[in-house]
């Protein structure tokens, strides 16, 4: 008897599918929106309502108490003309760049000792982590002590070591003051800058370094053509945090010098703070706050172009 082909049964059509994935997106994407939702509520309350708050009243003069008057761009035209602001300006850069480097070089060469293997070396890289994490206003306190034109250690080392004939007023001389912020921030930076570097180090595999040193490449080329450009991005991008921490720098200068002497170590963040609370110019103040703005994002997107370029 012919035997005929098997009929191949055909898969019954699956019923309410379509709607069911549609379910499923539906409630992936609600659950996505309720784990945003707290974050981008943070962000609206703390960060763009005040940012946007704060363009207002740098259209307006505005005083404590008082209503506002609109006044356009007269707030940024006084600020232009006023010799403290371009005072500050000055002191903002150069704060913010000599820290930086020396953040960024002390930082490096710290990372370069502790990727070593020598004994004790986690006890070495937690103890590097303690500027970092002891609270600004209390290390700097302890630091408003260490350079007291009466009871400092460096005057008293100095004085007692032949190599000064008189103490240093560290807080009380411009230039010095100066030096003595950039100085503390730098020893509150540099753990910051060093871990992160060597976390950028840890990635560099040691087969590269046996072979640059099998082709005969010295220390100094191992670094330049193997470590420098592998942790490139991550220094880049520590640079970019670090530029923004230092530019807007508050605490660390305001507890130790208040802005003096004479204005000298007047950063935009403390003068902000003077005009805007102690004087209650909340219009000036705002303005001024802004005037940091252009120059952080210019800063940002260039770093950020190089980033992606290379």
């Amino acid at each position: 008897m012919a035997v005929g082909p098997a009929s191949v049964a055909r898969p019954a059509p699956v019923t309410g599918r379509p709607l069911s994935l549609w379910r499923t997106v539906d409630r992936e994407s609600v659950f996505s929106w309720l784990m945003l939702a707290p974050g981008v509520l943070f962000l609206l309350a703390f960060v763009a309502y005040p940012f946007f708050y704060g363009m207002f009243l740098s259209l307006s003069e505005r005083r404590v108490a008082q209503p506002g008057v609109f006044v356009g761009l007269a707030n940024f035209a006084t600020m232009t003309q006023d010799a403290v602001f371009w005072q500050v300006t000055r002191n903002t850069f150069v704060y913010t760049i000599v820290a930086t480097l020396l953040k960024m070089v002390g930082g490096l060469a710290m990372a370069l000792v502790i990727n070593q293997q020598f004994r004790g070396r986690n006890l070495a890289r937690a103890f590097l982590l303690l500027p970092f994490i002891v609270p600004t206003v209390l290390s700097t306190v302890a630091w408003m002590w260490i350079l007291d034109p009466t009871f400092s250690v460096i005057n008293w080392s100095l004085l007692h070591s032949g190599l000064v004939k008189e103490t240093f007023s560290w807080l009380g001389n411009a230039t010095l003051a100066m030096v003595s912020i950039i100085g503390v921030n730098t020893w509150r930076g540099l753990p910051f800058y060093g871990i992160t570097l060597l976390a950028g180090l840890q990635t560099i595999s040691p087969d590269l370094y046996e072979a640059a040193a099998i082709d005969g490449a010295g220390v100094t080329q191992r670094f330049w053509y193997i470590t420098l450009p592998v942790i490139k991005p991550v220094l880049i991008i520590v640079t970019m945090f670090s530029v923004i921490f230092t530019f807007s720098d508050f605490q660390l200068p305001y507890v130790l010098t208040h802005g003096g002497p004479a204005n000298a170590t007047h950063l935009f963040a403390t003068y902000v703070f003077d005009i805007g609370m102690s004087a209650g110019v909340l219009g000036m103040g705002a303005a001024v706050a802004l005037a940091m703005l252009p120059a952080l994002a210019m800063l940002i997107v260039a770093l950020t172009l190089y980033l992606r370029r290379e």
